[in-house]
């Protein structure tokens, strides 16, 4: 079983900056891909960032694009989402997720899910 664990989020002003942490304690050799998720009031979980375990690619929506970044520490087994130039419409709870076989930007099939952290960007 794997234990992921989100933190970092808050209110923040339109333009502002936040970094989302999620903590994978132990070792974690059977996940292959890593991946930020986002969910707002009314709307379906839609992804935002991800990876895999070679870390050769990384993956992001486009509606992100440019402003978020996904990293990861693995000493500390811990992958970051730096948000830059947030918007009201990146409001949402935020997820970590991680599943065992390859990337994919569907929800659905990631094994392992954190309880999220909110993230509020508002004036």
């Amino acid at each position: 079983q794997v234990h992921l664990v989100e933190s970092g989020g808050g209110l923040v002003q339109p333009g502002g900056s936040l970094r989302l942490s999620c903590e994978a304690p132990g070792t974690i050799f059977s996940i292959n891909t890593m991946g930020w998720f986002r969910q707002a009031p009314g709307k379906e979980r839609e992804f935002v960032a991800g990876f895999t375990k070679s870390g050769d690619y990384t993956y992001y929506a486009d509606t992100v694009k440019g402003r978020f970044t996904i990293s990861r520490d693995n000493a500390k087994n811990t992958v970051y989402l730096q948000m830059n130039s947030l918007k009201p419409e990146d409001t949402a709870v935020y997820y970590c997720a991680a599943r065992t076989s390859g990337f994919s930007r569907s929800p659905r099939v990631y094994d392992y899910w954190g309880q999220g952290t909110q993230v509020t960007v508002s004036s």
